[in-house]
């Protein structure tokens, strides 16, 4: 079989290939070559270069010096396959598309020149990065004459500070540099850290204020599961696409990038004319958007719907009262977003609908992970929301925090953590060390005969090294966190939603 290449003549029907003719110039220096950057911002800019929008190349960078993609990429002359898969607009999706973006890779650590070069050019607007969440972190490290930098943040800093000298320190020769990297103000974080490290180096007050008032740094959110390449189905998917690839890279077709930018940078990056899903500035609503209704129903199906004897995230949307629980926990959260009701109602269907993707298989166990600092983060808030609006308890918010008292029973403890029993079977359950300590104290308790369901709760809810509040002090939630406790130890999970969803009441309210 082939491999995927330039020299490549045919590929299957299946496949939908774009060749860009010619040279594109070279707009956009990428520090970082994994699966989530190929899958989401390098397949944007093939999608604007097909509709003749943006006319721009990317310029890969290895991140590390033991960086395993880009021989990879080098080998097959910078290209790749995108495979979207999933449900959207009501349908199945399924595409397969080479993606020609990047012109070249360079690993700094041989050819750090060439990334000076790249720097100094004319035709370099951009700078993208994601270097994972370590990477925008501080690192004391020599000014480099004539080696890359190790970190990220200096790799920048000296990225900047050649092209500072070679155009003369020119207010119009600075940049737009767009971090991907999931860390809340991931744009700012950067700035200041390339400010500290022109300190550390001695590079000069004019380049620091050239640094902070030429060049642009953005706030970013991203949101698109990238799970990379199908390990254990790759030689079914080189037969569906008559061609070998290496970097074949799976991904959702679902995906949001939202840049908290000026009118500039909709200009230099004009993603919304090519029909991507940008949003532009105020990303703290968005970010809200995405904890209170992506990550939240993730946390409040997880314990619920394991103990249920679900084991995906897509068991859990085609099983009846486990969707129906589901369906009611958006209710409650909607309630508790402060935004206008059809953006909300939009993202909530779109989250729905990537929920149903066939093609992902989403573990509950590893959602569950850290479950409990998941549910103080993402639904306590939710929950003191809901009881200040409405002046009752959301009831599925609420038996999920029943339904992680019950899953963190211990039968007995592993290295990982709390060893759980469903049906027969032992599971891990995940938490630090303090939660730990404390749920196993608590259960400890009640297993002797010490303490009844009551006391459990109520010393659960009560325990500020968890919840660094006193939870007892919210209006019955006590009483009903304890009803539906007692309510699964007795009849079951299913029992329970069933009950639940049937009375649509809380037990005591």
């Amino acid at each position: 079989m082939p491999k995927l290449s330039k020299r490549l003549q045919t590929v299957s029907q299946e496949v939908e290939w774009h060749p860009i003719e010619g040279s594109m110039p070279e707009k956009v220096l990428q520090i970082g070559e994994g699966n989530f950057l190929r899958g989401f911002v390098d397949w944007m800019v093939h999608q604007m270069n097909k509709q003749g929008i943006f006319n721009g190349s990317i310029v890969a960078v290895q991140p590390t010096p033991h960086g395993r993609v880009l021989p990879k990429l080098v080998e097959q002359d910078c290209l790749y396959t995108t495979v979207l898969r999933g449900r959207q607009d009501g349908r199945v999706v399924d595409k397969a598309e080479i993606i020609p973006s990047i012109s070249r890779g360079i690993n700094p650590y041989e050819e750090w020149e060439k990334v000076l070069q790249t720097a100094a050019s004319s035709d370099l607007e951009i700078i993208i990065s994601n270097t994972t969440e370590a990477g925008i972190t501080y690192m004391e490290e020599p000014f480099p004459e004539k080696d890359s930098p190790l970190s990220f943040p200096g790799k920048l800093a000296a990225i900047l500070y050649h092209r500072y000298q070679a155009f003369s320190g020119k207010s119009e020769a600075g940049l737009f540099i767009l971090p991907c990297e999931l860390i809340e103000g991931n744009g700012g974080k950067l700035k200041a850290l390339v400010k500290q490290i022109a300190r550390d180096w001695q590079l000069g007050s004019d380049f620091i204020e050239w640094v902070e008032t030429a060049n642009y740094f953005y706030d970013t959110l991203v949101d698109r599961i990238v799970t990379g390449y199908p390990n254990g189905a790759g030689d079914a998917f080189m037969a569906r696409l008559g061609y070998h690839d290496r970097l074949m890279t799976i991904g959702e077709p679902y995906h949001l990038f939202v840049i908290d930018g000026n009118k500039a940078i909709r200009e230099k990056f004009p993603l919304d004319q090519a029909g991507i899903n940008v949003k532009w500035g105020d990303i703290e609503r968005y970010r809200q958007l995405k904890v209170r209704l992506l990550n939240g129903p993730h946390t409040l199906m997880s314990s619920v719907a394991f103990l249920a004897g679900a084991d995906t995230v897509l068991d859990v949307m085609e099983d009846n009262a486990l969707r129906g629980f589901i369906d009611k926990g958006f209710e409650e959260i909607l309630l508790t977003v402060p935004m206008d009701n059809r953006v909300k109602q939009e993202f909530a269907e779109a989250v729905k609908e990537r929920f149903l993707n066939p093609y992902n298989k989403h573990y509950l166990l590893d959602i569950a992970m850290n479950s409990i600092y998941k549910y103080k983060t993402r639904l306590l808030p939710a929950l003191h929301t809901y009881t200040g609006k409405s002046e009752k308890l959301p009831e599925a918010i609420v038996l999920s925090l029943a339904a992680l008292l019950v899953f963190y029973r211990p039968i007995r403890h592993g290295e990982k953590g709390i060893i759980g029993m469903r049906n027969g079977e032992e599971y891990a359950a995940r938490e630090s060390e303090i939660t730990v300590k404390k749920i196993s104290e608590c259960w400890e308790k009640y297993s002797t005969g010490e303490i009844g369901i009551p006391e459990l709760v109520f010393s659960f809810l009560g325990s500020r090294s968890i919840w660094e509040a006193d939870l007892n002090e919210i209006e019955q939630l006590t009483q009903t966190v304890s009803t539906y406790v007692e309510q699964i130890l007795l009849n079951g999970m299913e029992e329970t939603l069933r009950k639940l969803l049937k009375d649509n009441v809380s037990p005591l309210l």
